[in-house]
């Protein structure tokens, strides 16, 4: 990612963080919405959270504007982004974000599509698996195959479902590669306890991984990339929780939220009803969030 993308989507973020600090019913009756649609199925919250996030931006951001792309990226399967913002002050800046609708817990951060970032990585252990010299681990992280890494703006939409909480945040790479002081070789059939930072024995574990840490903290991890793992699964991963510091919530927080079951309804509703119908419900729709413009507190 160039520092030019790193700069504009930090801006956006900025921005967005902004606004919802000002302004947090809008954001709390978006996301409310968007985790009611658990109601419906387990992953139809994340693809409506690409069109209501959107439609999110399109009407509270007056200098930016949203296209959901995810769609049709993902048939050409070349691209992880799900909508692309264009900034309205310069047309010529543009951003493409891939939302990522998890549960609290491991995140993904990136795909490694054709396998090349694990292989790179598990050379670098010559001796040891463990990698503690400074320079060793700078060339790492400053390699080509980390970079490319890291290239996708991703914009995670948290929730923890006990709880009823959201969040959304937004994983800080480049605090994150400043702190590693270790990197680690974790074969298959161990796992890392972060409650007492050691390699422990796990049975269920069928591939290893390569663990970066702070301290002996976890702060990131890329999983196995050969041709029997799950090409989705490949790639760079974190945890919103052991790695909870090196996240920024646009939100300020976690927030609660409960479930609109008249929205379930409405759905179920919409499904049968003519377009005509769908015109006037829109029409509504426009008219009550032209109040909240307007209101924000309402």
């Amino acid at each position: 990612m160039s520092s030019e993308s790193i700069t504009n989507y930090a801006d956006f973020t900025n921005r967005l963080k902004l606004l919802f600090s000002k302004n947090p019913k809008n954001i709390i009756r978006t996301l409310e919405n968007i985790f009611s649609m658990r109601e419906i199925g387990n992953k139809t919250h994340g693809d409506l959270a690409e069109i209501g996030i959107s439609e999110f931006i399109n009407q509270f951001m007056y200098d930016y504007k949203s296209e959901h792309v995810g769609k049709d990226l993902y048939r050409a399967k070349e691209h992880e982004e799900d909508i692309l913002v264009t900034n309205e002050l310069d047309k010529n800046i543009q951003i493409p974000i891939s939302l990522k609708a998890y549960g609290a817990g491991y995140l993904q951060l990136s795909t490694d599509k054709d396998a090349v970032l694990f292989p790179f990585l598990k050379n670098q252990f010559k001796k040891s698996n463990k990698i503690t010299d400074k320079n060793t681990i700078s060339q790492i992280l400053n390699s080509p195959e980390i970079i490319q890494c890291f290239t996708l703006n991703v914009m995670p939409l948290i929730y923890d479902e006990k709880q009823k909480q959201c969040n959304i945040m937004i994983f800080d790479v480049e605090k994150a590669k400043s702190s590693i002081d270790e990197i680690a070789f974790i074969d298959a059939g161990e796992t890392y306890d972060p409650t007492t930072e050691t390699i422990i024995q796990r049975s269920g574990h069928k591939h290893p991984i390569i663990l970066f840490l702070s301290e002996r903290k976890y702060v990131f991890e890329v999983r196995y990339g050969n041709a029997s793992a799950n090409a989705l699964q490949r790639g760079a991963w974190t945890h919103t929780e052991n790695a909870s510091e090196y996240f920024n919530s646009l939100t300020g927080g976690w927030i609660s939220y409960r479930t609109n079951e008249v929205l379930v309804k409405m759905l179920g509703l919409a499904l049968i009803a003519s377009e005509k119908s769908h015109e006037e419900a829109c029409i509504l729709f426009q008219k009550e969030i032209d109040t909240f413009k307007e209101n924000p507190n309402a």
